[in-house]
């Protein structure tokens, strides 16, 4: 009987990793995993500062707000798939799962399958960081690993800790108490040990 794939591990990219070198290493890396499945979240990157700029300019509301900051995940992701040719744009579930099949990297473009969502508040307060935990909600992921250009400090896997040190959005804890979601926030620099790293998620075969 053939064994049954791991959990997959959603990885979020921050935007803030937009101009860094590490960007390029981590997509590096999960692009050549073998044993683990992996889904990148984009942040928004320089897309989404553009958005905040212009609500702070014609300001308009926290929705049409969200809706482009979602958007330009998409473009971000976009961005991630012309660095690293071993990735691929996924807009839904089953784009996702053919990229596993194909042995690509699926990143995610968030648009499609945000549309219409209803269970994340529309405004600031839910960033990329809880919009990862969403999907990795919807995959039964074994964890979200978020890659963060600051140092989230020892208690990486508290999500309390992270959010009350600014480190992820505030919405992030309470939705990862409701859906049983396991956490880890690490450092951009560490994008060499990620066979440690995803280990703490108990998935990898």
């Amino acid at each position: 009987m053939p064994k049954s794939p791991a959990a997959p591990i959603v990885v979020k990219l921050g935007g803030s990793l937009a101009h860094d070198p590490s960007l390029r290493r981590w997509l590096h890396e999960l692009a050549g995993e073998t044993t683990q499945r992996f889904v990148v979240v984009p942040g928004g990157g320089p897309f989404a500062d553009a958005v905040r700029a212009a609500q702070g300019i014609w300001h308009f509301s926290d929705e049409v707000a969200d809706a482009l900051a979602i958007a330009a995940m998409d473009q971000f992701g976009s961005v991630l798939c012309a660095i690293e040719p071993r990735s691929v744009p996924c807009a839904t579930r089953p784009q996702i799962e053919s990229a596993w099949a194909d042995t690509r990297l699926p990143v995610w473009l968030p648009a499609r399958m945000m549309a219409g969502d209803r269970k994340l508040a529309r405004s600031w307060d839910v960033t990329s960081d809880t919009i990862a935990a969403w999907l990795a909600s919807e995959l039964g992921a074994a964890g979200l690993l978020l890659i963060k250009s600051c140092d989230p400090g020892a208690d990486s896997g508290d999500a309390d800790f992270l959010a009350a040190g600014k480190v992820v959005d505030p919405a992030l804890p309470a939705f990862l108490a409701r859906h049983a979601l396991a956490v880890r926030a690490v450092h951009k620099d560490r994008w060499g040990e990620l066979a440690q790293l995803t280990t703490h998620f108990g998935s990898r075969v």
